[in-house]
């Protein structure tokens, strides 16, 4: 049985995926409305009315869906909730309303910056699938504001 998942950080490699989740495929892409990218060492989406976080959806199979929970360190690290998003092709089209599962981080973990190859891996999945970068460099902004 397959099911849909939310990907927004690192998740957004195809390559990466290829080698967590090999019987994962893309299935579109989604904007998450009233969102915004955060960087707490690793890559998390909070609630920000008026912002949105560029994600992809990718169809799971029950195997890969327990190694992205080792991969995630769910339960403990990051937790697992269902999130309806309007999720489109690839080209932007055909709209469709999915829930979808994501991986959010729990709380009690500082604002701080991303390792350089982390952000990096982030920065392709943007560019690949043209999300606006300024929102990733937006979260990186904010974490080293903190950093100072």
């Amino acid at each position: 049985m397959s099911k849909k998942y939310i990907a927004y950080g690192s998740n957004l490699s195809v390559e990466q995926m290829k080698c967590r989740c090999p019987d994962a495929r893309v299935l579109g892409m989604a904007a998450i409305q009233d969102w915004k990218l955060v960087f707490r060492g690793c890559a998390t989406i909070e609630p920000a009315e008026g912002k949105v976080v560029p994600a992809l959806i990718w169809e799971i199979s029950e195997r890969d869906e327990r190694r992205l929970d080792c991969y995630e360190g769910w339960p403990s690290y990051y937790r697992k909730e269902d999130m309806t998003v309007t999720m489109s092709d690839l080209d932007g089209r055909n709209p469709q309303e999915v829930t979808a599962m994501v991986y959010l981080m729990n709380d009690g973990h500082p604002i701080q910056l991303p390792w350089r190859s982390y952000y990096d891996t982030l920065e392709e999945g943007y560019t690949r699938f043209g999300f606006n970068t300024y929102l990733l460099e937006l979260a990186l902004d904010e974490a080293k504001e903190v950093a100072r």
